[in-house]
């Protein structure tokens, strides 16, 4: 059977899985282990990015930096800012603390797993409660 083909972005975070860093790896196991009651993509698409780290149902992005990211700070809020237009929220960590201090990294996640997500202001349809039907009468 032939191998279906994969769109670019699919493509591309199959890669980055597979390309994984250390401190991605060390993450991703801790996640699975210590964490198994919420499920986490790695390499997940969202918007035009490839998040490290995603908890689709808490709506939590988890970012790994490493050292060339002290100089990529704007680009960095340029990508938080995209992440969070899709309902995100966005957490960072630099490698180092994956590798030196992995159990603050995993409480501070597990409070943000913790921490429901601000839900956006519902607002009534135009012209208040109910569907209002073309012979002006409303359904409710």
């Amino acid at each position: 059977m032939p191998r279906r083909s994969l769109k670019p972005r699919s493509a591309l975070a199959r890669k980055l899985r597979a390309d994984s860093t250390g401190p991605e790896h060390i993450l991703w196991r801790a996640l699975r282990e210590r964490l198994p009651l919420y499920k986490f993509r790695r390499q997940h698409p969202i918007g035009n990015r490839i998040a490290d780290f995603a908890c689709p149902e808490k709506k939590l992005v988890i970012e790994l930096d490493g050292s060339q990211h002290a100089n990529e700070l704007a680009a960095d809020d340029k990508r938080t800012a995209e992440l969070a237009a899709h309902g995100y929220r966005v957490i960072r960590f630099w490698n180092n603390d994956v590798t030196e201090n992995l159990v603050s990294v995993l409480d501070t996640i597990y409070r943000e797993l913790e921490t429901a997500p601000p839900h956006p202001t519902l607002s009534a349809p135009r012209g208040g409660e109910g569907i209002h039907l073309k012979d002006g009468s409303e359904e409710k």
